[in-house]
């Protein structure tokens, strides 16, 4: 303490500080942060009123003042703790769910219960457990797949992405490589486990068929990479969707309902027109990545005609897709089959080419935003095809 401190400071400090304590001195024992700091100003206050006589804020005014602070401050305390954990919770699912590509997720999940429906046939002669139980049984392992296939990429992309798609977990510093590799190792060991135990052989192989086919698509190894050309990475893309999401939930549907296993139009139909819409997909989703695709060195088929060509060629591919569906339509033997898959691909055909129109071509984003809106149209297929006969 100063040299020459006045008794009345001594007294009023001594005051002031029990008045204070009682006030402010918290539940555990500990004294508030407001205690300290109000004690400190009562030391200078009192200090630089003896040393110069200037008048200074009232004990009063002041005590009232650090109170009520401290009352509003431990009020808001509790919302400021719970508050990042929220939050912490809402960007993890957030960052799983860029991470994931859920887009596509949903429409694997048509595809398969489309097929699966296509080979329960009847549903009047199925027990609904046992067909829930057979398409529970195909999703859970290729969900899981489905998980890997997207990681693996990213993984393999993570410089393209830098540039196309910095705002991917990956690209953007969310997600660590180790927790990419994690997630992946887990996914691919867990899909292929679980196909396994359930015993299902058709959906096993079916799975490691387009399971090898994706990962040659994405990996950098001696002959591998195949999307670096564009016939290799539309045939193995167009194959691996084809048969992971068509054909596996058909076969293995047919198994777990113990039907003979036959070949149907409604088959064959939804074969040729999803392979078309895979191979759009397979076309349309370098549009927008040109940019990271030149950097990387690929040479994919919007770099060589560019973007405005390759668009319009999917485009002409899409309108081809419906026009075959409304020839085999007309060609149904079944009067309702023919009238309701000829009206409603029509229908599409004209929403495409509306949708078509609306695509800035000089904006990444519009032909992003289209090159999902693809997916939506697959879904729709996979509805409509159910009705072909």
């Amino acid at each position: 303490m100063p040299f020459g401190l006045s008794a009345s400071f001594l007294k009023s400090r001594s005051f002031h500080h029990h008045r204070t304590r009682r006030a402010l001195w918290n539940n555990n024992g500990k004294l508030s942060k407001e205690y300290c700091i109000k004690m400190q100003h009562n030391y200078w206050k009192n200090h630089c009123t003896n040393l110069k006589g200037g008048s200074m804020m009232s004990d009063d005014k002041f005590e009232k003042k650090y109170l009520v602070n401290a009352t509003s401050k431990n009020s808001h305390d509790e919302p400021k703790k719970s508050q990042p954990i929220l939050e912490f919770i809402k960007d993890g699912m957030d960052t799983f769910r860029q991470f994931s590509r859920l887009y596509a997720f949903f429409s694997f999940i048509s595809s398969g219960l489309s097929s699966s429906l296509l080979a329960a046939d009847n549903l009047s002669n199925i027990s609904p457990k046992m067909f829930l139980i057979g398409f529970l049984q195909f999703l859970i392992p290729n969900c899981i797949m489905f998980q890997y296939i997207v990681g693996v990429n990213q993984l393999a992309d993570v410089e393209i992405d830098k540039i196309n798609k910095p705002y991917l977990p990956l690209a953007s510093g969310k997600y660590s490589l180790r927790n990419a590799v994690t997630i992946v190792a887990s996914s691919l060991l867990m899909g292929f486990g679980s196909a396994w135990v359930l015993g299902s052989r058709p959906m096993f192989w079916c799975l490691v068929i387009s399971t090898m086919l994706m990962t040659a698509y994405s990996v950098k190894l001696p002959l591998l990479r195949w999307k670096r050309s564009t016939i290799l990475a539309t045939l193995s893309l167009a194959s691996s969707m084809t048969i992971g999401q068509h054909i596996a939930p058909y076969l293995h549907m047919k198994t777990v309902l113990k039907k003979a296993l036959d070949y149907p139009r409604s088959l064959v139909f939804t074969v040729v027109v999803v392979s078309l819409f895979y191979t759009v997909i397979s076309l349309a989703k370098d549009i927008p990545d040109i940019e990271g695709d030149k950097a990387a060195g690929h040479k994919t088929l919007a770099i060589h005609l560019g973007p405005r060509r390759v668009f319009w060629f999917c485009i002409s591919l899409l309108q081809m897709t419906y026009g075959i569906a409304i020839i085999m339509g007309a060609l149904s033997p079944i009067l309702w089959s023919k009238i309701f898959t000829v009206v409603t691909h029509f229908i599409m055909s004209i929403i495409l080419w509306y949708r078509a129109n609306s695509v800035d071509l000089s904006n990444n984003d519009s032909l992003q935003s289209f090159y999902m809106a693809i997916f939506v149209f697959l879904s729709v297929e996979n509805f409509l095809v159910l009705f072909v006969r």
